[in-house]
C-alpha cells in the first residue's frame, strides 16, 4: 500500500496556502496598478477633449470634414489614442480612424459634465479590450446652444499593459523569490524536527513480535520532550496492556469452547423453529405480491396522469411566452409608428416651407439681375460720356427700388427659415427650456404659413404678455402643429373660412390652454375612440390614426398634465389642455 508522506503533506498544504496567499495579493496589486492606470489614461482623454471639442464643432458646424478628418488624424497619431470616431448631430460619422469597436459589445456608462447641461458617455468594449470616453459637441450661437454632433475617444488595455509592464515583472519576481526561499526553509525545518524522528520511529514499531510484545518496547528513543515522546511513551503503556489483554484472552478461549457445545444444541432448536416460520411466511409473502401488483398498476395510472399535465403545463408555458413576444413586439412597433408620424409631419413642413421660401428667393435672384443690367449701362454710359442727371437720378431710383424688394424678400425668407428651424430643432429635442407661450404659438403658426395661406382659414390667439413658463417645447409644438393640421384637414373639408381660437390662461404655475375650431365636430361615439391608436375617421385617405393619440401621449406623460375634448356635429371641436410649468424640475 503506498504511503503518504505526513510531513510532505503538511509542507504541501502550508506551501499552497501561501501560493495562493502571495498568487491572489499579486492579482490585486497588479488590478489596482490597472485601475490607476486606466483613470489616468481616462483623464488624459478628458484633457484632450478640453483641447480639441472647440477646433472640432467649429469645424463639423461649418461642415469642414477635411479639418474634421485632419484632426481626427493627429489625434490617432498620439499612442494613447487607438481609434477616433466623429459623428454629426444625426450619427453620420464624419471621420473614423484607428481601431473600431463592435457596436454589440460596447458598454455605454452615463455621466454628467459639472453644469449639468450636457451628457457625456464612457464606453468600454468587453470583446475587443477597448475603453474610452465619447462626448457632445455643443455650438453657441446668439445666446442659443446646439449639439451638432459628438465624438469618441478609443484606448486599449495594450496601452495599460505597456505602461504597467515593468511593475508587473518585479512584482511577479518579487512574489517568486520569496516563494522559492519559503519552499526551502520550510522543507529544512520539516525534515529535520519531523520526517528523520518519525523514520526512526517506524523503523522500530516494525520490528514488533507478537510472541514476546514485551522486548518490542520503544527504548532508545531519546527526543526534546515533545509531542513524539509523549508517542512513545503512548505506545509503550500500549504493549503492557496487550499483555494483560493477552492472559485474559486465553482464558476467554476455554470458556468460549464450552459455550460452543450448548450454542450447537441451540441452533438445532433454532432450525426446526426456521422451518415452521418459514411456512407461515410463504403464506404472507403470496399475499405480499399480489398487493405490490395493484401498486404497481395504481403507480402507471399516476405516471400517465402526471404525464399528461406535465404535457399540459409546458404547452400553457409556451403558450405563455409567445403571447408575451407578441406584446412587446407590438409595443415597438407601435413606438416606430409614432417616430415616423413626427417625422412625417416635420418632413412635411420642410416640403411646404422649401415651397415657399423658393417664391422670395426667385423675387430677390430677379430684383439683382435687374439691378447688374443698371449697373452695366451706368458703366456704358460712363466710358462714351453720355452720363447725365437725369440718368443717375433715375438709376437710384431704380436702384433703391430693386434693393428694397431685395431685403423685403430675403428677410421674408430669413422669417420662414428661423421658425421652422426652432419649431424643428423643439419637436425633435425633449429638453425643457423657457418659452413664451404667446410668441412661441406664433412661431408655430408662422411655420405651418405654408399650409394655411392656399385657405382662407383664420386663427386667433388670446394669450396674456406675460405668459413665460418653462416646460417641453417640442411637446407643445408637436401638440400645436397636429392640432391645427387636424382641423385644416379633417375639420374644415369643405368649409371655406374656418375659424380657430386658441385661449391661454395663467394660474400661478398652472397653464390651461382651450383650442376651438367651428369645424364639423364629431359624433359621440367617435369622441369616445378619438384618442384612440389607429383610429380614423379618414382610413381610406392616408390617415394614420395617430395624431390625437400622440397628443394624449404628450400632454400625459411628457407634459404630465391632462387633455379632455368635447364636440357635437356641425358644433365644432373643443381640446381643453392643462399642466403646470417644470421650473421645479430643473430646480
Amino acid at each position: 500500500m503506498k504511503t503518504t508522506s505526513l510531513s510532505r503533506k503538511l509542507l504541501t498544504r502550508v506551501l499552497s496556502f501561501y501560493f495562493v496567499l502571495t498568487f491572489l495579493v499579486t492579482c490585486v496589486q497588479i488590478g489596482a496598478e490597472y485601475v490607476n492606470t486606466k483613470s489616468h489614461i481616462t483623464s488624459e482623454l478628458l484633457t484632450l477633449e478640453k483641447t480639441f471639442s472647440g477646433s472640432l464643432t467649429r469645424a463639423v458646424w461649418e461642415l469642414n470634414t477635411q479639418q474634421a478628418i485632419d484632426i481626427a488624424d493627429g489625434l490617432v497619431a498620439i499612442p494613447m489614442i487607438k481609434g477616433i470616431k466623429v459623428s454629426d448631430e444625426n450619427n453620420q460619422i464624419i471621420a473614423q480612424m484607428g481601431l473600431i469597436a463592435d457596436e454589440e459589445s460596447l458598454n455605454v456608462e452615463s455621466i454628467d459634465d459639472d453644469a449639468g447641461d450636457n451628457e457625456y458617455f464612457n464606453v468600454t468594449s468587453s470583446i475587443d479590450g477597448l475603453f474610452g470616453h465619447s462626448f457632445p459637441l455643443i455650438f453657441e450661437f446668439s445666446g442659443r446652444t446646439t449639439k451638432v454632433g459628438s465624438v469618441t475617444l478609443l484606448s486599449s488595455n495594450e496601452v495599460i499593459f505597456n505602461r504597467i509592464q515593468v511593475g508587473i515583472y518585479f512584482l511577479i519576481g518579487n512574489a517568486m523569490v520569496k516563494t522559492a526561499a519559503l519552499v526551502l526553509l520550510f522543507s529544512i525545518a520539516f525534515s529535520n524536527l519531523l520526517t528523520n524522528p518519525l523514520n526512526e520511529l517506524t523503523e522500530q514499531i516494525n520490528q514488533f513480535d507478537i510472541d514476546d510484545p514485551e522486548a518490542s518496547k520503544l527504548h532508545v528513543i531519546n527526543y526534546e520532550n515533545n509531542e513524539l515522546n509523549i508517542l512513545q511513551d503512548a505506545y509503550n503503556n500500549l504493549i503492557d496492556e496487550l499483555v494483560i489483554y493477552k492472559e485474559k484472552l486465553a482464558l476467554a478461549q476455554s470458556k468460549i469452547i464450552s459455550a460452543n457445545g450448548k450454542l450447537d444444541e441451540q441452533n438445532l432448536m433454532l432450525e426446526q423453529e426456521v422451518a415452521r416460520k418459514t411456512s407461515s411466511l410463504s403464506t404472507t409473502m403470496l399475499k405480499m405480491e399480489m398487493q405490490q401488483r395493484e401498486l404497481l398498476d395504481q403507480q402507471g395510472k399516476l405516471q400517465a396522469e402526471n404525464t399528461r399535465r406535465s404535457s399540459t403545463e409546458k404547452t400553457l408555458i409556451a403558450t405563455n411566452h409567445e403571447l408575451k413576444s407578441y406584446i412587446l413586439e407590438l409595443k415597438k412597433a407601435q413606438e416606430r409608428l409614432l417616430d415616423a408620424e413626427k417625422m412625417a409631419v416635420l418632413g412635411n413642413m420642410s416640403a411646404e416651407v422649401t415651397h415657399e421660401i423658393n417664391t422670395p428667393i426667385g423675387v430677390s435672384i430677379t430684383s439683382t439681375s435687374y439691378l447688374a443690367d443698371l449697373l452695366t449701362k451706368l458703366k456704358s454710359d460712363i466710358d462714351d460720356n453720355k452720363l447725365s442727371k437725369r440718368t443717375l437720378y433715375d438709376f437710384t431710383d431704380n436702384a433703391e427700388q430693386g434693393i428694397n424688394l431685395v431685403l423685403n424678400n430675403l428677410g421674408r425668407a430669413s422669417e420662414l427659415v428661423t421658425s421652422y428651424k426652432q419649431v424643428a430643432v423643439d419637436q425633435i429635442s425633449d429638453k425643457i427650456r423657457k418659452v413664451n407661450l404667446g410668441k412661441y404659438l406664433d412661431e408655430i403658426i408662422n411655420s405651418l404659413h405654408p399650409k394655411l395661406k392656399r385657405t382662407n382659414h383664420s386663427i386667433k390667439i388670446d394669450c396674456p404678455d406675460s405668459s413665460d413658463i418653462y416646460c417641453h417645447a417640442g411637446a407643445i409644438s408637436q401638440i400645436f402643429t397636429n392640432l391645427i393640421i387636424n382641423s385644416v384637414v379633417h375639420g374644415f373639408k369643405n368649409i371655406n373660412r374656418g375659424e380657430i381660437n386658441i385661449s391661454v390662461q395663467l394660474n400661478g404655475e398652472h397653464v390651461h390652454i382651450t383650442y376651438q375650431d367651428n369645424g364639423h365636430g364629431l359624433s359621440s361615439e367617435e369622441l369616445e375612440h378619438l384618442f384612440d391608436a389607429f383610429y380614423t375617421t379618414a382610413e381610406n385617405q392616408g390617415g394614420s390614426g395617430l395624431g390625437t393619440h400622440i397628443i394624449h401621449d404628450l400632454v400625459n406623460d411628457t407634459l404630465s398634465g391632462s387633455v379632455r375634448a368635447s364636440s357635437s356635429l356641425e358644433k365644432g371641436l373643443r381640446y381643453d389642455i392643462e399642466f403646470d410649468s417644470m421650473q421645479r424640475v430643473l430646480s
